[in-house]
């Protein structure tokens, strides 16, 4: 989860290092850090935050390099630069050709 403004950066430091493909939407999410700001003398409340959720699937060998690419991009040096979760996939399917593990994601491409 990146901030709005940063996407663009994201999204092309990690095409750079070989994510040719992603997923991304638009999120809120609220945190410990609460922000009210006023405004020609209406508060408003900050503390819900527009954020892009990106996801996506990479070999192993591009699991460093696409967090590291992450990293360099999002990063302001503020509270709420977002975050980055890694999890492993078991198993994955095609569902026009039924073809299943990397096969489903790479076809007969090389590794």
């Amino acid at each position: 989860m990146v901030r709005k403004t940063k996407f663009d950066e994201v999204k092309e430091a990690l095409n750079a290092v070989g994510i040719e493909f992603i997923t991304f939407w638009e999120v809120r999410g609220v945190g410990k850090a609460t922000q009210k700001r006023v405004y020609r003398g209406i508060k408003y409340d900050t503390s819900a935050i527009e954020r892009m959720m990106i996801t996506f699937i990479c070999r192993e060998k591009y699991v460093d390099p696409a967090i590291k690419a992450i990293l360099e991009s999002a990063k302001t040096g503020e509270i709420g630069d977002g975050r980055i979760f890694i999890s492993e996939i078991s198993d994955g399917y095609r569902i026009r050709t039924g073809e299943q593990g990397d096969k489903s994601v790479y076809g007969d491409h090389d590794a």
